[in-house]
């Protein structure tokens, strides 16, 4: 008897994640006001220190030259001369001694009135550069007040719809050249995608009439019990062909739907959500031996239950069907994790490498194949789950699991 030869093991899990780089201080967020805040301050502190350089050093030497041109001659007899600024002038026996006391004296009285002028320069440019340092940040919030308006819009635009816009008014400089040249911007990608979004949809409409009809004249003549086994056969495999269009069709209409925001929200509970699908599911999970497992926790979003459905069904029948048969099981998990909700699904299968993830939720794509040649989909699954969650404001990530298989985690804000 021979043994089902080992699945080769999954490749190693990179440690590390290159699309989003490592930084040193993340709570540190070098913004353009903050930059330019920096800039005019450092400029102004610049300044200040050189304005303080210049009149320390002209001031110093203009105290220098006076002192220097300083020489006194006393006459007569007992001259008694006292300071207590300098107290050697009383010890001078002769001119040359009293001049050498004297410079000395003013030497120090000049140093130390220097350093006074440079403590009390010194905190002025203090003073100042606060001053400075604040009007350029009030100066550069002023300036930047039409980018923060910019990026708001945008903000609304990528969280809602593409009808907004920013619609800027006032000097025409070039913030408003940049506001007006987004909004023609928006223009374009909303007609684009309105155009698209048109199309799939009015396709898909349009091509549900002619299946259903050929499904009605196919389920006609199958049951003709007088009909000859080969027509039978035909009709039998022409049935399934017709049943992989309407999914396919189905598939498009959906992945049209969910590209847009969900505008009208309520309150779903992913616990229920994930067990109706593995309700839908169970069968299927028999018939190839899957175990269905996992616990549901309550896990409340606001968005739409039937698309938030989807997700979920969707995300259990690839787990199902490309799976270990007889031994192989599906683990479905739901709960809120750090203000989020989240729906984990892992199953065993085969080694899926790392590189190969992102192509998983393009549409038509499956593993080392580029097109829907088998049975087991349209290749629209994973494509209508992303676009789904991407709708709801949420994200859905897959990882290879280590032996084989996959772990798809969705992530909504409740």
């Amino acid at each position: 008897m021979k043994t089902a030869p080992v699945p080769p093991a999954a490749p190693p899990k990179p440690s590390w994640d290159p699309r989003q780089p490592e930084q040193p201080f993340p709570w540190i967020r070098s913004t353009i006001r903050i930059r330019l805040t920096l800039l005019y301050g450092g400029m102004f502190l610049i300044a200040g220190i050189l304005l303080l350089s210049i009149i320390y050093l002209l001031t110093a030497q203009a105290l220098r030259d006076a002192t220097g041109q300083l020489d006194f001659q006393v006459s007569g007899q007992q001259v008694h001369l006292s300071s207590e600024a300098c107290p050697g002038l009383a010890d001078a026996r002769d001119n040359a001694e009293l001049n050498a006391v004297l410079r000395s004296c003013l030497g120090n009285t000049r140093q130390q009135a220097l350093n006074d002028l440079l403590n009390r320069s010194l905190l002025a440019l203090v003073g100042l550069s606060v001053i400075a340092f604040a009007f350029g940040y009030a100066m550069a919030g002023r300036v930047l007040s039409p980018l923060g308006r910019i990026t708001r819009t945008v903000r609304r635009v990528a969280g809602t719809d593409l009808s907004r816009r920013i619609e800027m008014d006032g000097p025409d400089d070039e913030l408003k050249e940049l506001a007006d040249t987004f909004d023609d911007m928006l223009d374009r990608l909303e007609r684009a995608f309105t155009a698209q979004q048109r199309f799939v949809a009015n396709a898909s409409h349009e091509l549900r009439t002619p299946l259903a009809i050929n499904r009605t004249l196919l389920e006609v003549h199958l049951s003709d019990p007088g009909a000859p086994v080969e027509l039978q056969q035909l009709g039998k495999t022409l049935l399934a062909t017709n049943e992989r269009s309407e999914q396919l069709v189905e598939g498009l209409l959906l992945l049209a739907r969910s590209d847009n925001q969900i505008v009208e929200r309520k309150p779903v509970d992913m616990a229920e959500v994930a067990t109706r699908a593995l309700d839908q599911t169970r069968g299927e999970a028999q018939d190839k031996g899957v175990e269905l497992r996992g616990e549901q926790e309550p896990a409340v979003v606001q968005g739409n239950g039937v698309l938030l459905e989807r997700i979920a069904l969707n995300l259990v029948q690839n787990a199902v069907r490309y799976n270990v048969t007889d031994t192989g099981w599906v683990e479905v998990t739901t709960g809120v994790e750090d203000g989020h909700a989240v729906l984990v699904v892992s199953n065993t299968g085969p080694v899926v490498p790392a590189y190969e993830i992102d192509n998983l939720f393009e549409p038509f794509r499956r593993l080392r194949t580029e097109r829907t040649g088998s049975d087991k989909g349209v290749g629209l699954g994973l494509s209508i789950a992303r676009s789904v969650a991407r709708a709801h404001g949420g994200r859905i990530i897959a990882e290879p699991r280590e032996g084989g298989g996959l772990v798809m985690r969705v992530t909504l804000p409740v």
